[in-house]
């Protein structure tokens, strides 16, 4: 998109709070899906024997427990987030002012890259159970 059309762009509470929605359903699902990782990374650890397999389990261990600090604290700043567009609602205003469209936008950055991350790891994941499982 060029500057002039992303300029011309006009955000509303509702559309801040309505990407919010979104995030939140994935992140649920990211940690929804990383329940079923951890189980699947225990049962594997319990099986193999082989130290530098164990190892690089407790890599991915590592690497999922990392990603759900990560869930977390989005989900923190969502919520942050989301009280500061119902306080600016509360006042009669539907556009959000040039503070809270700017975090906004950097929240959209920070959910872009921790998806691709989220992407990456699982898979390199999915390449290591293909590979030793």
């Amino acid at each position: 998109m060029e500057k002039m059309e992303r300029a011309k762009q006009v955000l509303f509470n509702e559309d801040l709070h309505f990407e919010h929605q979104q995030w939140r359903s994935e992140l649920a699902f990211w940690e929804d899906e990383s329940r079923s990782f951890k189980n699947r990374l225990e049962e594997m650890v319990r099986r193999l024997t082989d130290k530098n397999l164990l190892a690089q389990l407790e890599h991915y261990q590592n690497e999922f427990v990392l990603h759900n600090g990560i869930i977390d604290n989005l989900q923190e700043d969502i919520e942050i987030h989301e009280a500061r567009i119902a306080s600016q609602t509360q006042t009669g205003r539907d556009m959000p002012d040039t503070l809270l469209t700017r975090k906004h936008l950097e929240f959209r950055r920070r959910m872009e890259t921790q998806r691709q991350i989220y992407v990456d790891l699982k898979k390199e994941f999915f390449g290591f159970l293909t590979k030793y499982m």
